[in-house]
C-alpha cells in the first residue's frame, strides 16, 4: 500500500501535542482556582486547534496531510493526519474538555488530577497524529502508565490494590506484545534494506516481504496487544473491576471513549499485514461473535451500573470488530463511525453515572430510583447516550450500525449478522432497564442521605453538551462520510486485490 503526503505549512500537529503537555507541567504546580483557570483555557484552546485542523483538512485529496519530519530524542519523528485521525483528534479534545468540567464539579481541583489528565491528553494526541509505529507504542506506554496512576490515586474503593494489580497485569502484557510485534517489523525491514531499521508506516506498508510464519506472529502480537486495550473478548478481564472500583468517570472515559486500539488496527495493522489479516479474518470474527453473546448475557445479570457498562463495552466492541474485519468499504466506514459514536455515547453514560454516584454515593441499581424527579436533564442525557449505543434513529449510531450489518451480511452471511443484531437488541434491553431502575422506578431504600439539590450549572453544561453533540453529529453525519471519501480508498482497494482464503 502506497501513501502520499502533503507537508505542513505551519506546525499545527505539534501544537496539538505540546499544548496539553505544557498545561500538564504548569498544572502539576498549581491547585484550586489558578488550576481551574489554566485547565479551562488549555482545554478550550485544544478544542479550537482541533476544529482548525478539521477546517483546514482537504477532503478532496487522497493524501496524508500536515506532514512533518524531524529527529526527536534520537528517534525519527513523523506526523501526518487523514480523515480518520481528524475524527479521533476532535473526539479527544471534546472528551478532555468535558472531563475538566467533571473534575471541577467533583471538587478535585485541589489535587493533581488535572495535570495527569492533561498529560494523558498529550499522549493520546501523539498517538492519533503519528505515522511511526514505535512512536505510537512509546506514547501508548506513557498513556497506560499515567492512566494506571489516575485509576489508583483517585479510586472510589478503599482497597484499590486488586483493581490496579489486574489493570497492570493486562497492560503489561499489552505493552510486551506491542513491543514484540513492532521490533519484529523493524527487524524484518532491516533484512531487506541492508540493516537499516524503520518503523515508519509508509515504509513498512510498501510491499516489504514478510515470511508467512513471521507475519502471523507479528499480526497476533500487534492484534492482541491492541485487543487488550479495546478490549476484545477474551482479553477483557481487566475491565469490569477497573470500571467498578477505578476513578468514577475520567479514567474510564479516556480509556474507553477513545478507541485507541481500533485506531491502531486501522492505522498500522491493516495496511502493513493485508495477506495475514485476510488469512486470520474468520478466526478474529469467531471470537468477536462469542464475545457479543457472552458479554451481552453477563450485562443482563449485573446489578452495578458501572459493571453493566463494562460488559456493554465488551459486547459492542465485538460488533465493531466484525465490521472492521469484513475488510470492505462499508465495514470500514461503519466501524469507524461506530467507534466514534460508541466513544461519545459510553463517555456520556460514564459522566452521567459519575454525577449520579456523586449525589447518591452508590452505583447499585437496587439502591437507586426516582432520580428523574431531581435530575431530569441528567436522566435525558443518560437515555440519549444509551439509545446512541444501540443505534436508534436521530443518534450517530444509526448509520454506523446500518453500515456494519450491511457489510457483515455480505461478507459472512445471515448467522453472524443475526448474532450481531442480537447483541444490539440485548443492549437496548439492559440499557433501558438500567434507565428505568435508576431514574423512573420508586427508590427501594432510604434516600435521606442523597444530595437532592437542584441541578448545578456544571451538571447542566455536561448533560446538555452530551445531548446536543449526540443529536448534532447524527444530523451532520454526512460530514463524517466526507472525511472518508478518499481516506479509505487505498485500504479498500488493497483488500479487494487479495483473494479470499479464510482460516
Amino acid at each position: 500500500m502506497t501513501f502520499n503526503e502533503t507537508p505542513a505549512t505551519w506546525p499545527l500537529l505539534e501544537l496539538l501535542q505540546l499544548l496539553p503537555l505544557v498545561a500538564a507541567i504548569i498544572l502539576w504546580k498549581l491547585k484550586n482556582t489558578p488550576a481551574v483557570i489554566i485547565a479551562i483555557i488549555a482545554a478550550t484552546s485544544e478544542m479550537v486547534l482541533a476544529v482548525i485542523l478539521y477546517r483546514n483538512f482537504d477532503v478532496t485529496q487522497p493524501t496524508m496531510q500536515f506532514g512533518q519530519h524531524a529527529s526527536l530524542l534520537g528517534l525519527p519523528y513523523h506526523v501526518a493526519v487523514d480523515g480518520i485521525s481528524i475524527l479521533f483528534v476532535l473526539l479527544t479534545a471534546l472528551l478532555s474538555f468535558l472531563a475538566v468540567f467533571f473534575i471541577i464539579f467533583r471538587e478535585l481541583q485541589g489535587t493533581r488530577v488535572l495535570a495527569v489528565m492533561a498529560f494523558i491528553q498529550a499522549t493520546l494526541m501523539s498517538q492519533f497524529v503519528t505515522v511511526d509505529l514505535l512512536w505510537f507504542v512509546m506514547m501508548s506506554i506513557l498513556e497506560m502508565l499515567s492512566m494506571g496512576y489516575l485509576l489508583y490515586r483517585w479510586a472510589t474503593y478503599i482497597d484499590a490494590e486488586p483493581m490496579i494489580t489486574r489493570y497492570l497485569q493486562f497492560m503489561s502484557a499489552s505493552i510486551l506484545l506491542l513491543l514484540i510485534g513492532t521490533f519484529l517489523l523493524g527487524w524484518n525491514y532491516s533484512l531487506h534494506h541492508e540493516g537499516v531499521w524503520s518503523f515508519d508506516l509508509y515504509q513498512l506498508a510498501d510491499n516489504v516481504p514478510i515470511g508467512t510464519v513471521t507475519a502471523s506472529v507479528i499480526f497476533f502480537a500487534l492484534f492482541y496487544g491492541l485487543g487488550i486495550r479495546i478490549p476484545l473478548f477474551p482479553l477483557h478481564g481487566w475491565l469490569p473491576i477497573t470500571m467498578q472500583h477505578g476513578n468514577v468517570s475520567v479514567a474510564p472515559v479516556l480509556l474507553l471513549g477513545l478507541k485507541v486500539g481500533v485506531f491502531g488496527l486501522l492505522r498500522f495493522v491493516l495496511p502493513i499485514l493485508p495477506e495475514t489479516v485476510k488469512y486470520w479474518q474468520n478466526t478474529v470474527v469467531a471470537f468477536a461473535v462469542v464475545g457479543i453473546v457472552y458479554a451481552a448475557l453477563l450485562a443482563i445479570r449485573q446489578t452495578n451500573l458501572r459493571r453493566l457498562m463494562a460488559y456493554a463495552v465488551i459486547s459492542h466492541t465485538g460488533i465493531l470488530t466484525i465490521g472492521l474485519f469484513t475488510l470492505s468499504r462499508n465495514g470500514f466506514e461503519g466501524s469507524i463511525m461506530l467507534a466514534i459514536n460508541f466513544g461519545l455515547a459510553i463517555s456520556g453514560l460514564m459522566f452521567m453515572i459519575g454525577l449520579v454516584f456523586h449525589r447518591t454515593k452508590t452505583a447499585k441499581l437496587d439502591r437507586l430510583g426516582g432520580l428523574f424527579q431531581y435530575l431530569p436533564l441528567i436522566g435525558i442525557a443518560f437515555l440519549a447516550a444509551g439509545l446512541a449505543i444501540v443505534g436508534m434513529p436521530l443518534t450517530p449510531g444509526f448509520d454506523a450500525v446500518h453500515f456494519v450489518l450491511e457489510a457483515t451480511i455480505h461478507q459472512f452471511g445471515g448467522l453472524v449478522t443475526i448474532i450481531a443484531a442480537f447483541g444490539n437488541v440485548v443492549a437496548a434491553g439492559f440499557l433501558l432497564r438500567s434507565f428505568q431502575h435508576a431514574f423512573l422506578s420508586a427508590p427501594s431504600c432510604n434516600t435521606d442521605k442523597w444530595d437532592k439539590s437542584h441541578t448545578r450549572p456544571t451538571e447542566k453544561i455536561m448533560a446538555a453538551t452530551i445531548i446536543l453533540v449526540i443529536i448534532g453529529i447524527s444530523v451532520l453525519s454526512y460530514l463524517w462520510l466526507d472525511l472518508f471519501t478518499h481516506t479509505l480508498d487505498g485500504l479498500t482497494q488493497l483488500y479487494l486485490n487479495i483473494p479470499t482464503e479464510g482460516h
